[in-house]
């Protein structure tokens, strides 16, 4: 294969990953044919297993893809200490965060169905998910990150219920005071002030 292949074929691959991310988040992985996924990236069924075995390997791929982009996007970008793990839990639990799932977290969207996926797919997501929780841990005690290890996993557990729960909501009003809850319940088991 020549090397312009190559390079097509990954950029081709990278492309059915992000968008079946965002398919996954917003119609579920039952809810995602293949015929679906490789249409939303402008290709064929046919296409699909030149990139995949399977539509688990997909899945697999796709939630480590999405975690690895919330790590980016989320985790590297907030201040070192105190300051950035405020930041963390204002974006996680904001307006903007629950009103667009297709961008946003692969837990509150996907997490129910993870747990009903297949051995790979589980273990690309706690791989993922344990490098968001050990960012997050080395801003609430970076000289020990790993003394936080479970209370930062347990605090985002809550954080991923409260954006759940919010979205569910048909109340506006409500699930805006849920989300300024969560904040301060969040910021609250994390030893952390608020900062306003």
């Amino acid at each position: 294969m020549s090397r312009y292949g190559k390079e097509h074929k990954q950029a081709t691959r990278q492309r059915i990953i992000e968008t079946a991310g965002r398919r996954f988040k917003r119609d579920g992985i039952d809810g995602s044919g293949v015929s679906t996924l490789m249409a939303d990236a402008g290709l064929t069924n046919g296409a699909f297993y030149a990139h995949f075995a399977s539509k688990d390997d997909l899945v697999a791929t796709a939630v480590a893809d999405q975690l690895r982009a919330q790590y980016a996007n989320v985790i590297e970008q907030a201040a070192p200490g105190i300051a950035g793990l405020e930041q963390i839990v204002r974006w996680y639990l904001s307006p903007q965060h629950r009103d667009s799932p297709d961008d946003g977290c692969p837990s509150a969207a996907l997490l129910d169905e993870i747990g009903r996926c297949a051995d790979e797919t589980k273990q690309a997501y706690t791989d993922g998910v344990l490098a968001i929780i050990d960012g997050i841990a080395a801003r609430l005690a970076p000289t020990d990150p790993r003394s936080v290890h479970t209370k930062t996993l347990s605090v985002y557990a809550m954080m991923v219920g409260t954006l759940q729960l919010s979205r569910a909501l048909a109340d506006r009003r409500l699930s805006d005071e849920l989300l300024d809850e969560g904040i301060r319940n969040a910021l609250t088991l994390l030893g952390v002030q608020e900062s306003h």
